[in-house]
């Protein structure tokens, strides 16, 4: 997969879809069918245009909402879907200036020399939001691409979005959430160093480096791990803060392999979550949190038929 940054200066035609593909969820999986059909019939190569840091993340950081995916993770998702091209467009207060006719000149038309352009039935883009689907049919009869809106796709009875697939992690519904997705939603990351007190307590654990601006969900959890010699190894994992050893933690992945018991520092592994087995908690005691931590992986092993 090809992968550019900057301002774009394509070399052939593409055909384009734009947007943040947060979770690349199975709305955003429709669109990149949809594209790679049309790219075909136009002569361009299919591209996904994406922005990095989130919009949101510039203009109201604290307001922004978690994302699903750091854009290392979405790069893998989109690769794994057979995306040939992602020109990720950093999103500056500067670019958003851009007015919506400008964006279409410059970025879409002589930047990406698009043919065709598929964006979702809800997309708004340029200065203040200004430019809608209308609009960017209309130019493209001026500037000679195709635009096409792809209608709403529902899963779990809900139409699929990012915000939906949000609720459902953060409310611990995994189910909804992989239906949404399409998949298990998963975070993947470096194995680092860390206090080895997992190891200490006779539960050691791989801790996943998060590259998140806050995790989506928080928890015990029944997971499986790929990037191993095995696939989909079963464990038990943490995401929280650890409470009970930490009073102002910051979020951390630990995981648990069962029947694991190698050095994996530095490997780059992905967690999928597929049960959530309760909240976190603060323990009164080391020796209580022990006895919880036996309870939560002999839940997980039944869950996991392991």
């Amino acid at each position: 997969m090809l992968i550019t940054h900057g301002w774009p200066r394509a070399q052939r035609p593409n055909a384009v879809t734009i947007g943040n593909f947060d979770g690349v969820h199975l709305g955003h999986q429709a669109m990149l069918a949809r594209l790679t059909a049309q790219a075909a019939a136009v002569g361009g190569l299919p591209t996904v245009l994406t922005f990095e840091p989130h919009p949101r993340e510039v203009f109201s950081p604290e307001a922004a909402p978690t994302r699903l995916t750091s854009l290392r993770e979405k790069l893998e998702i989109l690769r794994a879907l057979g995306v040939a091209h992602v020109h990720v467009c950093r999103f500056t207060r500067s670019f958003a200036q851009l007015s919506a006719e400008d964006f279409v000149a410059r970025v879409l038309v002589e930047g990406l020399k698009a043919r065709y352009v598929l964006v979702g039935d809800d997309f708004r883009f340029g200065a203040r939001r200004a430019g809608d689907f209308a609009l960017l049919a209309r130019l493209g009869a001026k500037y000679g691409y195709q635009a096409e809106a792809l209608p709403t796709v529902e899963a779990a009875g809900q139409r699929a979005s990012s915000t939906a697939v949000r609720e459902a992690l953060a409310a611990g519904d995994m189910a909804t959430a992989a239906q949404l997705l399409g998949r298990p939603y998963s975070i993947s990351g470096r194995v680092i160093g860390g206090d080895r007190l997992g190891r200490r307590l006779g539960w050691p654990t791989a801790n996943i480096q998060l590259k998140h601006n806050r995790p989506p969900l928080t928890g015990i959890f029944a997971v499986r791990v790929q990037g191993l010699e095995r696939p989909d190894w079963p464990g038990v994992a943490s995401l929280g803060t650890r409470p009970t050893v930490h009073a102002n933690g910051k979020p951390t992945l630990e995981v648990h392999l069962f029947n694991f018991d190698r050095d994996i520092y530095r490997a780059h592994l992905r967690v999928e979550f597929l049960h959530k087995l309760r909240d976190e908690a603060r323990f009164a005691s080391i020796e209580a949190l022990i006895a919880q931590i036996e309870r939560d992986a002999a839940q997980a092993r039944e869950l996991l038929n392991v």
